[in-house]
């Protein structure tokens, strides 16, 4: 037995009552990009269900290079195939949500950056925006991130959100908005 087998096991139970959905629009026209901490599961505070929001995940939920370059696919996606499918003519919204107690703060300690970024071959200095210290201002930062990225369709909205791990509520900090 490994410890994936009670996962499998419950993906058994999953499999009997599942019903396949085909490519298409997310239900809620919503993309969640969030942290990967375990403690943060969007399909679980924002009551998602399968297919209602793609969710991207990483340390901290900060857009990087990989987010905006999901994002622009994501974008060039949905004008080419759902256009005519959206009312509003809105691509889709992206909501930014990072979260308090959030563990990328470790990266802020220098010996424990250093240590990491000589481990995976990268430079320390890529590193040391990672960290999320204060959601708040954080979340601001990606949401602009994404708004000033040339790649990613003035069609898409973005917000941004805090998602509290001791009380389990998202605040919006930033509305939904878009580059136009």
């Amino acid at each position: 037995m490994t410890r994936m087998t009670p996962l499998l096991e419950r993906n058994e139970q999953f499999a009997r009552t599942y019903t396949p959905v085909a490519l298409g629009l997310p239900a809620t026209q919503v993309i969640v990009v969030t942290c990967l901490d375990h403690r943060v599961d969007p399909a679980l505070f924002l009551g998602l269900r399968l297919a209602d929001a793609p969710v991207i995940r990483n340390a901290g939920g900060r857009v990087t290079e990989a987010v905006i370059d999901d994002l622009a696919y994501l974008a060039f996606l949905a004008e080419q195939l759902f256009k005519d499918q959206l009312a509003d003519g809105r691509l889709f919204e992206v909501a930014i949500i990072h979260h308090t107690d959030c563990g990328s703060t470790l990266l802020a300690d220098d010996d424990l950056r250093h240590g990491f970024a000589q481990r995976v071959g990268i430079d320390e200095r890529a590193l040391a925006d990672t960290p999320v210290l204060d959601p708040a201002r954080t979340v601001r930062t990606d949401v602009q991130r994404v708004l000033w990225a040339d790649e990613v369709s003035p069609e898409v909205f973005v917000s941004g959100h805090v998602y509290d791990v001791e009380t389990g509520l998202v605040t919006t900090v930033v509305d939904a908005r878009s580059k136009k």
